[in-house]
């Protein structure tokens, strides 16, 4: 596989595409415009399984044009719930996870996701998560309610304990404009 540091976004798909095999369940934390719903899908395959969330309808509709146009939707369950609720909605273990905060593309920029209901949800996954398992979280700290999510999501995992979880952060050092920054966080071994 070639890689390509392009941006955090391509770097998470490349991390995810290497971990995620057919038959996994994955969560797709916020679907967003549906592209890594998508993806997703295509990794696990038709014994797999992606759940994938999204306060906003409009999301999950963008991601049922996309898993429609390649017959997807049959290992696919979109979610109108906050990520924060992810346990009301699975209760198995979960393989990966992937996260793009901000606000939706083309969307409402005053709707993003929050602080506090993201900490929440990485938490919840943390605990579902697989030995082995990886979680991405794309942030973007160019916008003050990213900065600010990026901040209390860092020093969140920083207290995480490294007998369990190994936590990267990943951040683009000579580009403009504070790019999106990757945390990947993979979990090593169960609490006992």
């Amino acid at each position: 596989m070639k890689i390509r540091l392009k941006n955090a976004v391509q770097i998470s798909r490349q991390i995810i595409s290497q971990a995620v095999k057919q038959a996994d369940t994955v969560v797709d934390a916020t679907c967003g415009q549906g592209n890594d719903t998508l993806l997703l899908a295509r990794l696990v395959g038709p014994p797999g399984a992606v759940y994938s969330f999204d306060i906003q309808e409009d999301a999950l509709k963008a991601a049922q044009i996309l898993l429609k146009a390649e017959n997807l939707t049959d290992r696919v369950k979109l979610i109108h719930d906050d990520h924060a609720r992810v346990k009301e909605h699975i209760d198995q273990k979960i393989h990966a996870a992937m996260f793009n905060l901000g606000y939706l593309p083309g969307g409402n920029h005053l709707i993003t996701t929050k602080k506090e209901t993201t900490i929440k949800a990485v938490d919840e996954i943390l605990t579902m998560l697989v030995p082995g398992g990886i979680m991405t979280i794309v942030a973007y700290p160019g916008h003050q309610a990213g900065a600010e999510e990026l901040t209390e999501l860092r020093n969140h995992l920083q207290q995480i304990p490294q007998q369990l979880f190994d936590v990267v952060e990943i951040t683009f050092l000579n580009q403009i404009n504070q790019p999106p920054e990757l945390i990947v966080v993979q979990k090593t071994k169960e609490a006992l």
